[in-house]
């Protein structure tokens, strides 16, 4: 049994364009099968989540896709705070990457929600925002760097452990999933990834469906894992 799936929600952009309409609308019907993929995840048993919703290269977007996306994640998180899913599902939810260079609204908001969401336990639920694997790998290398400056780690002892734990999260997705057709890994988990299975879809993110996933699931299920052995 799979316990944490990871998704690279690629393709928003262009199943608007198919549907003729602005490319960021795309992202509206992207949201909407998240709300659906945790039924799913939580029917079928996964316990755990992470999405790649905003990468720290997405900054680079026209400014009006920006504040629309912006606007999208803050009323997305927002509505966390009234969901009864969050109680029946138990469900915590975490952000990591370089969020807080989101306006300071969004940020308050994404807080707001993971504090309110903390000491849940049954289903977590990871959203990389502002993320970037590299990034991410830079950051934790800056972390062990400051411990031996400050006396509090020797060079000589410095292991995979001890990065592992300086990164945004500790946890490997046994799957990762990519919609949108692309084959590429995207700077997305480098380190958590290194056994992870990878499925590359060409269906775009919001025609993403229950059927998709659980045939990905069987697929994983009879895939053999060597781990490098």
């Amino acid at each position: 049994m799979v316990k944490h799936v990871a998704i690279i929600l690629d393709g928003n952009r262009r199943f608007a364009k198919r549907l003729m309409l602005e490319p960021w609308k795309g992202h509206e019907y992207g949201r909407d099968k998240v709300e659906k993929l945790v039924d799913w995840c939580v029917e079928l048993g996964v316990k755990e989540l992470t999405l790649y919703a905003f990468s720290i290269q997405n900054f680079n977007r026209p400014k009006k896709e920006f504040d629309y996306i912006m606007n999208l994640i803050r009323d997305a998180f927002n509505s966390f705070l009234t969901s009864p899913k969050i109680k029946k599902y138990g469900i915590r939810v975490n952000v990591f990457g370089r969020y807080n260079l989101f306006p300071k609204k969004v940020v308050e908001s994404l807080n707001q929600v993971m504090e309110q969401t903390k000491n849940n336990k049954e289903f977590i639920i990871n959203f990389a925002m502002a993320y970037g694997g590299r990034e991410e790998i830079t950051d934790a290398v800056r972390k062990v760097a400051e411990k031996v400056e400050q006396g509090k780690l020797s060079s000589k002892n410095i292991s995979e452990a001890i990065v592992r734990a300086s990164l945004y999260t500790d946890s490997e997705p046994e799957l990762i999933i990519r919609t949108g057709g692309e084959m590429r890994t995207s700077n997305f988990m480098m380190w958590q990834s290194s056994y992870s299975e990878w499925f590359f879809l060409k269906k775009m993110w919001p025609e993403f469906t229950k059927v998709d996933f659980i045939k990905v699931l069987k697929e994983f299920s009879a895939r053999e894992r060597r781990f490098g052995r």
